[in-house]
């Protein structure tokens, strides 16, 4: 039987949802993220990115590419409410689903031919659904692995839907090109660039002992494999896994530990939010790193008292990277994890006295209830002003 992965990819998804809310911004420059001079670009919209603005970028500098854009701070627990809307749909498909970030979700696609046909034709109809039940667009990418399938769905991109057949991954990593071979960075491309490789066969040309020895062992491995169309395992976890965990890969490599704060602050409240709406507690937090050379490392924390609140896996998070930042040593790609988790609201041992973080954590659950009953007002307004035969069909704004 063919293995068959998808890697859904949600197209600017920021700031295609403030568009969703705002129909006035749609077909302009929109960029989501940090509205202060140290603030960063969290997403843009693809208006933006024609004037060079991308994700992780300071927002002086965006400002600058940019000036006319439509700046809007960002809004974590209304991306959450579509992201599980989207996951939800994605259910639907694969009984599987593997979510890596707020964003981006992998789908175990193999043996449901039967259900919704040939690959390509289920992407097509799981692109219809999207966008029929969000009005958002999302793009697909089909492969015999999640390395391979991640890649397919930046082909083409937005609204992109791609699809390589088992045997032609070396001939698609070929095509992609050295330059946009998944989780290569610019220090990489300049590594090999210093030893006359600035291509995928070229790369190809050297054994994996030359490439490590040359690289270092985590880089020369990597090289390697991916090259040759290998999934090298970035993305091999447990969809079933007892944690709620999400991480972002870096267009550029970040060494600057204020603008990981800042990701470790969004991606916080992304693992909160989903911890909230799914019922669920953590006893340990936990963040991973992976430097430009490739090197992974992950450090855990369990506190003695139970976890909260977004701000309290927040100030943990960043406790263990300063602990672990070396300075001038950058990052490509930056996690955060709630660990050990189960089932309830409550810990197993309640604490003597009031905790501050149990206040923020009802306030955060409070901010959640506010934003579904908004959206149900708003839906009832709509159909009221459409008469008693309008249907909502979950886009309020197309």
């Amino acid at each position: 039987m063919e293995t068959v992965f998808f890697h859904v990819d949600m197209d600017a998804f920021f700031a295609s949802v403030e568009q969703m809310d705002h129909p006035e911004h749609r077909g302009k420059p929109l960029i989501v993220g940090g509205l202060g001079n140290r603030g960063v670009v969290s997403a843009c919209s693809y208006e933006a990115r024609a004037f060079g603005v991308h994700s992780a970028m300071p927002m002086f500098q965006a400002r600058k590419l940019c000036p006319q854009a439509i700046y809007v701070q960002g809004r974590m627990h209304r991306y959450h409410e579509v992201s599980k809307t989207i996951l939800s749909i994605l259910a639907t498909f694969s009984p599987a689903v593997q979510q890596i970030s707020i964003d981006e979700a992998f789908l175990d696609m193999t043996g449901t031919e039967r259900l919704f046909g040939k690959p390509r034709v289920a992407a097509q109809l799981l692109k219809q659904k999207v966008r029929e039940e969000t009005s958002l667009v999302i793009s697909v990418g089909i492969g015999p692995s999640r390395f391979i399938a991640k890649m397919a769905s930046d082909y083409g991109k937005p609204d992109g839907l791609c699809r390589v057949a088992p045997g032609k991954e070396l001939a698609f990593v070929d095509v992609v090109g050295l330059k946009k071979l998944w989780g290569l960075g610019e220090s990489s491309l300049s590594a090999l660039a210093r030893h006359h490789i600035t291509n995928v066969a070229q790369l190809r040309e050297y054994g994996k002992e030359y490439l490590q020895r040359t690289f270092g062992v985590a880089a020369g491995e990597y090289f390697y494999q991916v090259c040759r169309g290998i999934d090298p395992g970035i993305y091999s976890g447990d969809s079933k896994s007892h944690s709620i965990s999400t991480e972002c890969t870096f267009p550029v490599d970040i060494a600057d530990q204020d603008i990981l704060h800042q990701y470790l602050l969004r991606m916080s409240h992304e693992v909160m939010f989903r911890s909230i709406e799914e019922k669920v507690m953590g006893k340990t937090v936990g963040i991973k790193i992976r430097y430009a050379d490739f090197t992974t490392t992950s450090a855990q924390e369990t506190p003695d008292k139970p976890i909260y609140s977004a701000e309290e896996i927040y100030q943990t998070a960043c406790r263990l990277l300063d602990q672990r930042l070396t300075t001038g040593r950058s990052i490509r790609l930056i996690g955060v994890g709630l660990y050990q988790t189960r089932i309830g609201e409550a810990p197993l041992q309640e604490e003597l006295f009031e905790d501050n973080f149990k206040r923020k954590r009802e306030l955060e659950k409070a901010v959640l209830s506010l934003r579904a009953k908004g959206r149900n007002l708003e839906k009832a307004s709509i159909l009221q002003q459409r008469g008693p035969s309008a249907e909502i069909d979950g886009s309020t704004h197309s």
